[in-house]
This record gives structure tokens, C-alpha cells and sequence, in this order.
């Protein structure tokens, strides 16, 4: 029996790559979970309240295009967070059953079988989120790895790649905050990025999931470069999560926003392939967008756990607090012999850089980094930063 080709030399995805590394060998004390990005934070204690309150909205179907109370909290959050003028939640927006599903259905949607008689290409940072490479394989793209790394600031130099790369171009994934280096774009990045998808014919799709968790400045947001600039809402789709915000992972809820013409793209696939989210947690979900003592309780966790991570690993070699996000991304020899080691000697879980990030002729610009997690509560935590700065001292000391 034939399988097709597109998916057939994925690498194992990343966590069940780890636990392979992992499992042959016992924790050398006990766990401190830091590999994964699963906010531990307490949720907003409204949540079950409103879920069980509306509990016989599981007997019916939800609508396709969200429940009306839903997009209308998203949009009055839209405007409010970026300073947008007014935004149609008829129209403009629309709710997602996890973020995920819309990255890669929005490629689905939204990028052409050929491009000025060519193969498609998509454009992503490197590292990057697994789902933006299996998206452009699903549409027959070939998905091009943009190295994010300090010599540019860890933002992907879009600019540099050839004219005949970019002319085929028809989506640039770009993750601002970014997992996993809690690098920020800048009003004038999103700007200059737009220039180029004008110039070049493609769109951006700008992942903002981490963007409510930050040290100082509230990131900037693309939506609101493009109100600025005039450039066509067609050719940006903005992405955004309560799963980071909220610290409601489990309830899969998210949502794009962009031009009323690629929404209605979205809308259309999903009639047919989609599942919205039950209407009971879209209830929930739209309380959650209309609060934000919960987000700011939340970002004042994060601020403390950075402000800790400092304090421990200050005096480490390249050490660089991140802006914005919840990750360290620490350099190492080798992320993948640091990983084990950490395991094996103090039960501290992390993750190699190179499982998030793919071989280029420049290199694999993730072979040399871990990713730490700061989701655990604050006394595993110092344990497990103490633990992460005592290998690396033991690194650079020989």
C-alpha cells in the first residue's frame, strides 16, 4: 500500500523525539517539568462558572463563524490592545477551535497551487513552530527555513533571500513574541515586512500568540502596521490565543483576524473540514477576552519568574533575558548532550534546540541552544534554572 510522499520525511516531532532521548536513562532527582510550553498559571475563575451555566449549549451545533458575543469580545479586544479603529467582527474576524487549526488551515485556504508559473515557496523563521513547516508541505510549497539567530536579533532577515525566492513566495509564518527566543518585532520590522510582501505579491500570516506576556513594552502587533501603512488587510492574517494570555490550553481557544475576503476563505474550508468550538466554551472564551485583571496578574507572574532567571543565571556566558514570552533560549555546546545531561543528573527536563529547528546551508541555528519552559511554580523553578546555570558553568569551566 502506497502512502504519499509529502509527510513521509517528517522528522519525529519534537516531545516523543525527547522522550526517545530521554527514556533509556533514570532523572537524577525529581522532575522539574521545563520542556514544554504548557502555561501551569492559575486560569481565570470564572471559566467553569460560565461553561457550567451554559452547559445545554452542548446539545446543538455551534455556528461555523463563532457565537456573535464571542467575535464582538474579540474585536473590542483588537481595538483596544493595538489601538485599532474599528474592527467588524462580522466580517474581520474569527474564532478558532485552537490556534493551530488556523495557522495551517489558513495556508490551506489561502496559498495558490503555482506562482508566476512556479513552485510555491513559504517563508518561515528558523527555529519555528512545527505546524508552519507541515502546512506548506500539505499544499505542495516548498517551505524555506529563514535562520533566526543573534547575529540578526534573532528576527528573520526576510530581505536577504534571493529576488527569485521571494517572487515565489506567496506566506511569510512570522512569530512575534517568538518561540523560542522571546524576541519582539518592532512597529517598524512589521512595517518593512509588509513592504516587502507588497513588492513581492504574498502575505503574511503573523503568529501573536505570546503577545500579552512580556517584560516592559506591550509588543507591537501587525494589524496595526496595517492600519498605518494602507497596505490591503488582504494580505495579513493576524493570530492570537487565550491558551498563553489565559493560561487555558485545554480549552482550544483562539482566533484570526485579517481581511473580510481571506476570512471568509477560512470560513468556507472550514463548512467542510472544520469542528468550531462547542458553544458553552465560546461563552467562556468571550469573558475571558473581556477581562484583563486576570492578564495582568498573569504577566506580573511571568515578570517575577524572569526577573528570578536573571538572578540565577546572570553570570552565565551568553545569557540573554528575553522581551517578551515565557522561554530562555541558553546557549550550550550542544543542546541535545545538554538536555540529557540535565536529565540525568538533576531530573530537569528541557528541550533541544535542534528539535525546533531544521538543518540549512548555514547550519542548524538551534544545534547549540536548549529551550526552558519558565511554567513551573517558583520553588522547582529556582531549582531547575540552578540546576541549568551550575551545567553550563560546568561547560564553559571545561
Amino acid at each position: 500500500m502506497q502512502y504519499p510522499q509529502r509527510f513521509s520525511a517528517l522528522p519525529e516531532y519534537a516531545f516523543p523525539r525527547l522522550r526517545t532521548l530521554l527514556a533509556p536513562f533514570p532523572a537524577g532527582g525529581d522532575l522539574v517539568a521545563m520542556s514544554i510550553g504548557e502555561p501551569q498559571h492559575r486560569f481565570p475563575d470564572f471559566i467553569p462558572q460560565i461553561i457550567a451555566e451554559n452547559a445545554d449549549g452542548f446539545n446543538v451545533y455551534p455556528p461555523n463563524n463563532g457565537a456573535p458575543e464571542l467575535r464582538a469580545a474579540i474585536a473590542r479586544w483588537l481595538e483596544t490592545r493595538f489601538g485599532l479603529t474599528k474592527i467588524n467582527e462580522d466580517t474581520e474576524v474569527f474564532p478558532l477551535n485552537g490556534t493551530r487549526e488556523g495557522l495551517f488551515n489558513a495556508c490551506l485556504a489561502l496559498s495558490p497551487e503555482t506562482k508566476n508559473g512556479q513552485k510555491p515557496a513559504i517563508l518561515m523563521p528558523n527555529p519555528f513552530y512545527q505546524c508552519y513547516m507541515v502546512a506548506a508541505r500539505a499544499v505542495g510549497a516548498d517551505p524555506i527555513y529563514v535562520n533566526a539567530e543573534k547575529s540578526n536579533d534573532f528576527l528573520p532577515d526576510f530581505h536577504a533571500l534571493p529576488t527569485e525566492t521571494l517572487d515565489r513566495t506567496t506566506i511569510v509564518y512570522m512569530c512575534s513574541p517568538s518561540n523560542p527566543q522571546g524576541a519582539v518585532a518592532s512597529a517598524e520590522y512589521w512595517k518593512n515586512l509588509l513592504a516587502l510582501a507588497q513588492k513581492h505579491d504574498f502575505r503574511v500570516f503573523a503568529d501573536e500568540c505570546y503577545s500579552e506576556i512580556y517584560r516592559e513594552a506591550p509588543p507591537a502587533g501587525i494589524l496595526a502596521a496595517v492600519q498605518e501603512t494602507g497596505v490591503d488587510p488582504e494580505r495579513v492574517l493576524a493570530f492570537h490565543s487565550l491558551s498563553k494570555r489565559s493560561n487555558l490550553p485545554g480549552l482550544r481557544s483562539g482566533f484570526v483576524a485579517g481581511g473580510p475576503k481571506s476570512i471568509a476563505e477560512l470560513l468556507q474550508l472550514r463548512g467542510y473540514t472544520g469542528a468550531p468550538l462547542p458553544l458553552p466554551l465560546q461563552k467562556a472564551a468571550a469573558a475571558a477576552w473581556a477581562d484583563e485583571t486576570h492578564v495582568i496578574e498573569n504577566r506580573t507572574l511571568y515578570q517575577k519568574k524572569f526577573s528570578l532567571a536573571d538572578r540565577i543565571l546572570g553570570n552565565v556566558p551568553e545569557y540573554r533575558s528575553p522581551q517578551a514570552g515565557f522561554f530562555l533560549w541558553l546557549k550550550a555546546e550542544n543542546g541535545e548532550i545538554a538536555a540529557l545531561k540535565l536529565w540525568q543528573n538533576s531530573g530537569v527536563k528541557v528541550l533541544p534546540g535542534a528539535y525546533l529547528s531544521h538543518d540549512t546551508p548555514n547550519g542548524n541555528p538551534g544545534h547549540e541552544y536548549i529551550r526552558v519552559a519558565l511554567v513551573a511554580d517558583f520553588p522547582d523553578l529556582e531549582r531547575g534554572l540552578t540546576a541549568i546555570r551550575d551545567y553550563l558553568l560546568s561547560e564553559q569551566n571545561g
